[in-house]
């Protein structure tokens, strides 16, 4: 029986060792992959605030860095979510106790850090959208 000759050598150890390090290899590269776009997002994010605080700088605009915080921010945020995506895979194919600690506590760290990040963007976003309604509404002047 053919089928049962190939069952035998798919369940052979030998040949379960060297999927299995076959996945673990992908999955290695995977993580690789993954935190290099979060790295990637971070770099991008942070030349983009440069770009736009040399501008506002040029222009001689006010000190009010709000735009370029938010710029930062929201990279700061998705690169957050990569590293964190990264470190998941990197437990989840060697899930060893000292492993799943350390993974808990970037995960803990990076929750309330993402969690307050987003929370002043969100303000700092609200405040800029109201400054702007605020100066579109300013009553005008007219005699009659």
């Amino acid at each position: 029986m053919i089928w049962q000759e190939n069952l035998q050598t798919l369940t052979d150890p030998g040949t379960f060792d060297a999927v299995e390090q076959t996945v673990f290899s992908v999955a290695q590269w995977l993580r690789l992959g993954v935190e290099a776009v979060g790295a990637g997002v971070i770099g991008f994010g942070a030349l983009l605030a440069i770009y736009r605080l040399v501008i506002q700088y040029k222009e001689q605009q006010s000190t009010n860095f709000n735009q370029v915080r938010l710029t930062l921010g929201k990279y700061l945020t998705l690169a957050l979510e990569f590293q964190l995506g990264a470190d998941i895979l990197s437990t989840a194919i060697a899930p060893t106790p000292q492993a799943i600690g350390k993974l808990a506590a970037i995960a803990a760290i990076r929750t309330v850090l993402n969690y307050f990040l987003s929370k002043e963007l969100a303000e700092e976003q609200k405040r800029e959208e109201q400054a702007v309604l605020g100066k579109e509404k300013l009553p005008v002047n007219e005699k009659d």
